[in-house]
Order: structure tokens, then C-alpha cells, then sequence
């Protein structure tokens, strides 16, 4: 066969018939049966059979092209013999090829009706001898073979022996090719390689890494079959012990659990809908392999049902007298919700079924929401729960995530029911203005069906997918401000706000609640520590700048720490604090008044603003209403040569700038009443400034204070310092009612102010007032500007 080769190749002709090869390519050397049904291909055999049975073949770049051009072949291909033709019945033709020889096509010589190239022959350089080098090469090449078939690789029996015969290392290297599952890309890469040694040195590396793909898919096959041997063993062992216990007459931990599982849902006296679900859940558990994943989950989604208090409530105290004696031992004043709790309590003694409230607390930071809530639950019995909604951004926070997800657990609402043990706690849900929103989803939407006393009767959870009855609970929401929670969600709340505190108020809190609690928490006894009323003024006017309680019970509990620590390294106190008298032992008091009042809080951080000593031009005294409380503000406005515009300086917000442009033009509509030139106003540069510049402030309740301190300013007469005002200003003058009109007072009062000049409709917000400050306060309402330039101007003749 050699020597009928090495004939063919001495005798091969320059044009010959070409033949596509789709997935695979042919090497020289190369024997296997071909099956050709394309019209092109059986004409291009024919061609061949009629002459001298050589044929040219090409692999194609894309196995999926049909009818391929020459664009679509590669260029170097091998020349082929046809040994055998056989004709099948489906018109198909199978015939049996060796290759001959590589070459490349010169030139395309025609395409229909069958390809016909002209060809050159391809011979590999002639090696003279076998290097050491290359004899290592094609050792290695044969021992990686050894290996790939060790592996498991299908090869055929005789390659191995002929493989050892064969001493031409590009003979070696088209015959191992030609063996191995090459993609057509790497074959044709190792076909068109014409250096021999190259050509093996290829090989030689794609055949080190089949060696190691080989070699790892071992290994994981093994750890497979070692992990499958293990599993299986444990489950004969398990079988077995079930068995031995069976024969004993003991029960198996499967069947205990399961058992212990149907008793728990019978005594869990969960609703009809919800038990049918549990039971069938355990029977989906009774059916699994207790070690399977999901049986797991289903293991712990049956202890939450089991765990959720079904039908497990509390009784509420219905003593009216004793909800309010715990009341008022815990929050001093606050009637308005106090007067709210009585009143449940009241309707629930006449009705036992009846819904839960859902309350709102609105309120600065620090006025004893809270622990309000506390006080609340404590006064009805109840269980009391809280979780905080500041920063929330997830839906599932409130829903829980369905139990397709790995890890997935129910959302807080339920987590907290469960925690409480109670299906009636209170429920506090604290920063309810301080919910996110993202891609996650929108948790103030999703608390809609909670707080929503037509709904929550049925809440589903995603995780445990049954309904619970949330009607019993009363809910609890807090927040510093209305403005930031959705409307929807507002309006199934009953608001009630919770102001600030006034300077007499704090006064009694600190002496009935903070103060003993100080002493208490920091180990010294009431004998050792005597404060007077003024001191306590001083630290809530000059240490303190909130509506609520907290700084002042941080100065209280600063104040308790020195004396304990004077007391535990019995210290005496200063000599302007001592009272000449020893108890016993180290029990000395410390006696703190504002004379010392320094010694033990340092410099006052907020000194009182200094009082106008007289009446001022362009000055006028206004009320705001802030976060921690209300404060006054000084505007002032000042004219300066110009063309008439307008500055507006303080950090001002969008709201207090239009307000300003509208006090502005009710001054240019009214200057001729007012004997304003109208050059006065259009050659003048106007300037209104609200000081500390750092602070941002906003809202409509300062538009009177602008419209007077423009007039003063504009007038040269001079405004009121005894006179602050709150209230928003139209451009036909009119006065429109404010909020936080309590807090407002409070810094009225605070700052020593006689008349507060309020829109006519908030008339009603002064019965909220505590009566002395209604004493000290002459309030005077208004319903046109006009009426405040009377009150708030002084006469003309200016000191």
C-alpha cells in the first residue's frame, strides 16, 4: 500500500475535482468512509470516478452553509483516493477515502456544475536525521496518547503499535491529529502547519492540556462517586437503625418529628384555612428525605406557623382609674393623648369586639414618643413591641420575601407579632416619615394594608402566605414631621401632635421624672445632690435649645456624674457649694445654684439674645416654627441707592422668598396710603435679611414680619420691640393662618416678648395653650395687614 501511495503521489495532477467536508478535516495518511448527498459533491465524485479517482478535500469554515462558495472553504485541503463507491437506496452515496497528500488551491477554475480547482502539492521538508531534541518530542507525544487513553479515551486498538512504527515526525503528527476530537479550527490549524517539527510541537500542546481537562474531570467524578458512596451509606445505616428500633418497639426521629410536628398545629389553634395548610405542608415533610434541602425549609416555614400567636391575646385592663394613674405617673401633661387612650378604654369596656386605633405621634425629637408607647401598653396590659422604618427602602422589610428565596424569612411586621407573643400587643413603628423608596419596592405602600382597619383583619405575608387578623392590634407611628409621609398613608392615621415643652413644664419633668432617675442610675442617693429651680431654668434656657427632653437629661446625668464621682472619692465640694454638714461618712450634698452652676457644666453654650433697647427702623420681630421647637427671628430690611430690585440674604427658602416678593408688592400697592413715593421705591435697592445666615430657613409664616420690617424700612418709622407676629401675607394684604402656633408662643415667651400679633383663624389653636402663658401673652388676632402696621409701627417722632 506504501509503494501504491508514494505512486499516486509521484503521478498527482493539477487540476482536480473539490469536494466540501463539513465538520471535520482529512489528513494524509488518513482512511474513513464518507456519505455525500449534496448535487455539487456527487457530480464533483463522478468527476473523479471517470478518471483517476483522486479528489480534493476542503474543509468548510461553517458547517451550517449548504451550498458553500469558494469564500466559505479554506484553501489548504488534502488530496484523496477513492478506494470504494457504494450508492444508497435514499440517493445518498457512501464511499471510503484515504488520504494522499496536502495541498492548496491555486486557482478556481469553475463552480457549476461541480467545483473544479487547480491545485499545488504540498510536501514536507525533508529531514536528513532525528535530532534528540525531536526524538524527546515525539516520545512525549506518545506517552501523552498513553495517557489520554488511560483516561478512558476511545482510540482504536492498532493505533498504539502503529504509532511505534512510525519514525516521520510530520507522519506522527497528521496521524495522532487525525485521531484525536479536534475542533475544525484546530485541525485545519495543524494541517496548514508545513514544519514538521512545528507541526508536533502544536500537537504536543494541545494534547498536554486534553491531559488536563482529562485529568480534572477525573478527579471530580471521583469526589462525585465518593459523596454519592458516602450518601448511600448513610441512608442503608439510617434504614438500618429504623429497623433495629422497629423490632425494639421504639419510634424513629423521623416519625417523632413528625408526630411532634401534628400535635404542635393541633395545640397552635391556628384558623381552618391556615391549619389545612400546615397539615399539608406536613405531609409534603413526611414525604422527603430528611436530609433533602427543602426539608429544611419546610421544617422551619411549619415552626413559624406554629410559633404565631393564633388565638393567643392578652386582656386588657379596662380600670379606667388605674390606666390613668399609670399614665400620669409616666408622662407629665400630654392630655390630648392620654384623653385618646381613656376614651378606647371606654368604648372597649361598653363593646369587647372592637378594632384597634391606629395613632399618629408628631412631634420634635425628644418630647416622649416612645416611650409614650410604652406607657400606653403598660396602661392596657399589653405586650409591647417597636421596630424603627427610618431608612427602609425594602419592600420585603415590611412583607417578608417569599420562600423561594434561599434565606428567605417573613417580614417585620410578622417577626414582631411573633416576638410579642400576642396577637393584641402595641405596636410601635417608629420614623414613619423617614421610609425610602427604590428599586426594591415602596414600604409606605406596602404599610398601607397594615394600617388600614378594612384590611389588615386578613394581612398576607409573603413568606408564610396565610392571612393573620392585625385588626387587634393597636399600631403606634411617630415622626418628626406630616409633610414627608404619603397622603394614602396619612390618612389612615389618627394624628395627634405632641409640641414642644414650655420652660415650667421641663422644670416639673425634670423634677418628677429625670432628676430621680439620674440619681438613681448613677448610684447616688437624693440626700447628696440639691438643685435649685433656677439652676434647672438655667440649663433648659442656656444649655439646652430643643422642644424635647433629651439634652436636658443629659446635662442632669452630667451634673449626677461628678457628684458621684465627689461622693465615691469622698471629695468635698466647692467651697461656694458646701453646706457645712455631713450626713454620714461620705454622704456630703452638693448644693447647685446658678451661681455654680459653671462649676459643673462649664460656659453656657446658648446666651440669651440680647433685647432690643429701643425701637428700631427696618427691624421687626417675627416667630418660627423648627424642628426642635419655635424661635424668633429679627428681620431686618435697609434701602440703599439702586434701580429697584430686590435681595433677600439668610439662607432663605423658596417659600420665605415668595413670601418676600409678595410683601414687596403689597407695600408698592399701599405706598401711596402710606405716603411712599413711588421714586422711593423704584430708585431704591431693597435688602431684607434674616441673621444667622448658616441656618436654612423656610416657610410662609414670616410674610407679615417682611411686609413690616419693608414699611419701617421705607416709612423711617420705627417697629415695635415688645411686638413679634407670626403670619402668612397675600398680595391684597390678607392674613392666613400658620401652624405650630404653641411653639411659636414658647419663644414669645422665652424672649420676654408682651404681644404676639396671629392671623384671626388661628384663634382656635389658643385653647392648646397652657392658661399662664395665655397670662403672660396678650395674643391680638388680625385679619388684614393694615391691622398689623397699626399694632406692630410706632408713632413717627423717633427717639
Amino acid at each position: 500500500m506504501k509503494k501504491g501511495i508514494e505512486k499516486e503521489l509521484l503521478s498527482l495532477p493539477g487540476t482536480l475535482p473539490l469536494l466540501p467536508v463539513k465538520d471535520f478535516v482529512v489528513f494524509p495518511y488518513m482512511v474513513l468512509p464518507l456519505f455525500v448527498n449534496r448535487e455539487k459533491s456527487i457530480k464533483s465524485l463522478e468527476e473523479a470516478l471517470s478518471k483517476d479517482r483522486l479528489i480534493f478535500l476542503v474543509a468548510q469554515k461553517k458547517v451550517s452553509e449548504e451550498d458553500p462558495s469558494p469564500k466559505d472553504l479554506y484553501r489548504v485541503g488534502t488530496v484523496a483516493v477513492i478506494m470504494k463507491m457504494l450508492k444508497l437506496p435514499d440517493g445518498k452515496v457512501k464511499i471510503l477515502v484515504q488520504g494522499l497528500s496536502k495541498a492548496s488551491i491555486k486557482e478556481i477554475l469553475q463552480t457549476t456544475p461541480y467545483l473544479l480547482v487547480k491545485v499545488e502539492n504540498i510536501k514536507d521538508p525533508f529531514l536528513t536525521e532525528i535530532t534528540l531534541e525531536t526524538e524527546a518530542l515525539m516520545r512525549t507525544v506518545r506517552e501523552q496518547l498513553e495517557r489520554i487513553v488511560s483516561y478512558g479515551k476511545l482510540l482504536s486498538p492498532d493505533l498504539m503499535f502503529i504509532l511505534e512504527s512510525v519514525d516521520d515526525p510530520g507522519r506522527l503528527a497528521d496521524l495522532v491529529a487525525s485521531n484525536l476530537d479536534l475542533t475544525v479550527e484546530k485541525a485545519q490549524e495543524i494541517l496548514e502547519i508545513l514544519d514538521p517539527i512545528e507541526r508536533l510541537k502544536t500537537l504536543n500542546e494541545l494534547l498536554g492540556k486534553e491531559v488536563q481537562v482529562l485529568t480534572m474531570q477525573a478527579k471530580i467524578q471521583s469526589q462525585a462517586k465518593e459523596e454519592i458512596t458516602k450518601t448511600q451509606r448513610e441512608y442503608f445505616l439510617r434504614e438500618q437503625m429504623r429497623a433495629i428500633r422497629s423490632e425494639l418497639g421504639e419510634v424513629d426521629e423521623r416519625t417523632e418529628e413528625i408526630r411532634s410536628l401534628r400535635q404542635k398545629i393541633k395545640k397552635a389553634k391556628m384558623p381552618k384555612e391556615v391549619e389545612k395548610e400546615a397539615r399539608r405542608e406536613l405531609e409534603r415533610l413526611e414525604q422527603m428525605h430528611p436530609d433533602a434541602v427543602e426539608a429544611s425549609m419546610v421544617r422551619t416555614y411549619l415552626n413559624w406557623l406554629i410559633d404565631m400567636p393564633w388565638s393567643i391575646s392578652t386582656t386588657d385592663s379596662l380600670d379606667l382609674h388605674q390606666a390613668k394613674k399609670v399614665l400620669d405617673e409616666d408622662h407629665y401633661n400630654l392630655e390630648k393623648v392620654k384623653e385618646r387612650i381613656l376614651e378606647y378604654l371606654s368604648v372597649h369596656k361598653l363593646k369587647e369586639m372592637m378594632k384597634g386605633p391606629i395613632l399618629c405621634f408628631i412631634g420634635p425629637p425628644g418630647v416622649g414618643k416612645t416611650s409614650l408607647g410604652k406607657s400606653i401598653a403598660r396602661a392596657l396590659g399589653r405586650k409591647f413591641v417597636r421596630i424603627s422604618l427610618g431608612g427602609i427602602r425594602d419592600e420585603a422589610e415590611i412583607r417578608g420575601h417569599r420562600r423561594t428565596y434561599v434565606g428567605a424569612l417573613p417580614g417585620r411586621i410578622i417577626q414582631s407579632i411573633k416576638q410579642a407573643g400576642s396577637n393584641n400587643p402595641v405596636f410601635m413603628m417608629d420614623e414613619v416619615d423617614k421610609i425610602g423608596i427604590d428599586f426594591r419596592g415602596d414600604p409606605a405602600s406596602a404599610l398601607l394594608e397594615v394600617l388600614d382597619p378594612e384590611q389588615n383583619n386578613a394581612f398576607s405575608d409573603h413568606y408564610l402566605n396565610v392571612p393573620f387578623d392585625l385588626s387587634r392590634v393597636m399600631f403606634i407611628t411617630t415622626g418628626n414631621l406630616t409633610d414627608p409621609i404619603p397622603s394614602a398613608l396619612k390618612d389612615r392615621m389618627e394624628v395627634i401632635n405632641l409640641p414642644g415643652y414650655t420652660d415650667q413644664e421641663k422644670l416639673k419633668i425634670a423634677r418628677t421624672f429625670l432628676l430621680p432617675r439620674q440619681i438613681e442610675e448613677n448610684g447616688i442617693h437624693p440626700k447628696n445632690l440639691e438643685i435649685s429651680d433656677q439652676a434647672i431654668l438655667q440649663i433648659i434656657s442656656q444649655y439646652t435649645q430643643e422642644a424635647g427632653l433629651r439634652n436636658l437629661e443629659r446635662q442632669l446625668a452630667s451634673i449626677c456624674r461628678k457628684v458621684a464621682r465627689r461622693v465615691a472619692e469622698g471629695l468635698s465640694a466647692p467651697s461656694s457649694a458646701r453646706t457645712g454638714a455631713v450626713a454620714k461618712g461620705k454622704e456630703e450634698k452638693t448644693k447647685i445654684n446658678t451661681k455654680n452652676l459653671h462649676q459643673f457644666l462649664g460656659p453656657p453654650p446658648y446666651l440669651p439674645s440680647e433685647e432690643q433697647k429701643r425701637n428700631e427702623v427696618g427691624v421687626a420681630t417675627g416667630l418660627a416654627w423648627t424642628e426642635t421647637g419655635g424661635e424668633t427671628l429679627q428681620v431686618e430690611a435697609s434701602t440703599t441707592p439702586g434701580k429697584g430690585s430686590l435681595i433677600l440674604t439668610g439662607h432663605l427658602g423658596e417659600v420665605m422668598k415668595e413670601s418676600a416678593q409678595a410683601a414687596l408688592t403689597y407695600v408698592r400697592s399701599k405706598g401711596k396710603a402710606y405716603h411712599i413715593h413711588p421714586n422711593a421705591l423704584n430708585n431704591k435697592e431693597i435688602h431684607i435679611h434674616v441673621p444667622a445666615g448658616a441656618i436654612p430657613k423656610d416657610g410662609p409664616s414670616a410674610g407679615i414680619t417682611m411686609a413690616v420690617a419693608l414699611f419701617s424700612a421705607l416709612t423711617g418709622i420705627p417697629a415695635k420691640k415688645e411686638v413679634a407676629m407670626t403670619g402668612e401675607i397675600t398680595l391684597r394684604g390678607r392674613v392666613l393662618p400658620v401652624g405650630g402656633l404653641k411653639e411659636k408662643a414658647l419663644a414669645a415667651l422665652r424672649n420676654k416678648i408682651k404681644i404676639v400679633i396671629i392671623p384671626y383663624l388661628n384663634q382656635k389653636d389658643l385653647a392648646d395653650l397652657p392658661p399662664y402663658i395665655r397670662k403672660k401673652i396678650n395674643f391680638i388676632p388680625v385679619k388684614h395687614m393694615d391691622e398689623v402696621l397699626k399694632i406692630a409701627l410706632a408713632k413717627k417722632d423717633r427717639v
